[in-house]
């Protein structure tokens, strides 16, 4: 469940419903470069690892964030990905395999989001 409370079943069983809502919110952050702030929260938990329980060390932070702000995510990704592969923007010899190489590490982190957000 993302930072929202929204549950992704709960999307899925609406999208006839929702579909047109959210594709203008959407289209309007693309436009706008703003996203709802909503969308740019998130909670974080600590996840055990494995070791001692009592180590602080032994968890990892996980960030549940808003389903349609993933959503958004991975439209910007999508749009990111075609322009690098259209213009061969990484890498010189093989610029598929390096962008998707870089890509992978920051999949999970798309450490400039925040600043496009913020």
């Amino acid at each position: 469940m993302g930072s929202d409370g929204m549950h992704p079943q709960m999307l899925r069983e609406l999208a006839d419903v929702i579909a047109r809502p959210l594709s203008i919110i959407f289209e309007r952050s693309w436009r706008t470069g703003e996203m709802p702030e909503d969308w740019r929260k998130a909670n974080v938990t600590p996840v055990f690892k494995k070791g001692k329980k009592e180590d602080p060390g032994n968890y990892r932070l996980v960030s549940l964030t808003s389903i349609p702000g993933k959503m958004m995510e991975q439209l910007i990704l999508g749009v990111i990905n075609k322009h690098v592969e259209e213009k061969k923007v990484i890498g010189s010899d093989s610029p598929r395999g390096s962008w998707e190489e870089w890509l992978s590490h920051q999949k999970a982190v798309l450490p400039f989001s925040k600043t496009w957000t913020d």
